[in-house]
């Protein structure tokens, strides 16, 4: 065979080494369509066991404050003794039921002794706890919810509407806050609800501060841009992105916009501001100054209540912030 006899041969194209030849193209598979285009529930999983994890820390951090834990024991008990003061005491708190000037210890049915009327100082105590917490848990609660409102609306859209809520909290804010709170129980009638939606008045704008610079930090923050790029609306992003990571300082003031409620409410009974046909911690503090030097028990017994009370509240709101702030946490 000469070297120029290639017949012998198989051809290259159509050996054993070509491919084989085909006249249908190859396609991939096709894959079924995602249905949860806005909503994927990869992303919801991962954030719920972060979030239960968190919480468990926040929570353990918290019962290992011992202060913390005797706040809240002490604020339980004066919740406790709030609801049960109708049962342990009936009748009108307000009502006299025995002698004058009675010290404490000194008659078993006044444990804590009598005022200048003869009215029992433990029942006024048990039932002034009543409009003491209702007052400053109300007033925190509205406030809470009007100065959220609007410094999660101000953070979140900026620009004009920034700029006028900003005018707005700022108009509130240059104004004294206890000078306002007494120009407004004076100019209306005083009550508990009056009394309640002026501290009200006076403590959302702290709030609203608060809330805005939150939401002005969380706003520029990945998940939340996310979010955007998914088609969530802005109610949507606002109360279950931003909100939720915005909660662990507005919790924290709280607390002690409650004990600053308590205190307001005590000192515009102090002074005669408060709702007269009600007895309260102040409003007994206000009856018995006049007679510190004879009777001081009058004054010190609800004014340790105050003390205590906001102490617990205090005590509560440090409690909260070590164990939310995420400084503390991630330190831990």
């Amino acid at each position: 065979m000469s070297t120029t006899d290639f017949g012998a041969f198989p051809a290259v194209t159509g050996g054993a080494y070509a491919a084989p030849a085909t006249n249908e193209q190859t396609t991939p598979p096709e894959r079924p369509p995602w249905s949860n285009v806005k909503a994927p529930d990869t992303r919801a999983q991962p954030n719920a066991a972060v979030a239960v994890t968190n919480r468990r820390r926040a929570l353990k951090v918290f019962i290992a404050n011992p202060n913390a834990l005797f706040g809240t024991a002490f604020l339980a008990l004066v919740i406790a003794v709030a609801l049960l003061a109708p049962v342990l005491y009936p009748g009108d708190p307000l009502s006299m039921v025995g002698k004058p000037f009675l010290w404490p210890g000194q008659d078993p049915g006044f444990p804590l002794g009598t005022d200048s009327l003869g009215r029992d100082v433990l029942a006024g105590i048990l039932h002034g706890s009543r409009i003491s917490l209702f007052v400053g848990l109300m007033a925190t609660a509205l406030g809470l919810t009007f100065g959220v409102f609007v410094g999660a609306i101000a953070g979140y859209f900026s620009g004009w509407i920034d700029d006028l809520l900003v005018r707005l909290i700022e108009i509130f804010q240059t104004l004294p806050s206890f000078v306002l709170l007494v120009v407004l129980v004076a100019i209306v009638q005083p009550s508990a609800t009056t009394v309640t939606l002026a501290i009200a008045v006076i403590s959302w704008p702290t709030v609203a501060r608060l809330t805005r610079a939150e939401f002005r930090a969380i706003r520029e923050k990945d998940f939340v841009m996310a979010a955007r790029s998914l088609g969530f609306g802005h109610g949507r992003i606002i109360v279950r992105e931003i909100l939720p990571n915005a909660l662990p300082p507005i919790i924290v003031t709280s607390s002690v916009m409650v004990a600053t409620a308590i205190l307001m409410e005590s000192a515009l009974s102090f002074m005669g501001l408060g709702d007269p046909n009600v007895v309260s911690w102040g409003s007994m503090i206000g009856t018995g100054r006049e007679l510190v030097r004879t009777a001081w028990y009058l004054t010190a017994l609800p004014g340790l209540a105050i003390v205590f009370t906001v102490l617990a509240l205090n005590l509560i709101g440090d409690g909260l912030n070590d164990a939310l702030n995420p400084r503390f946490t991630q330190d831990r």
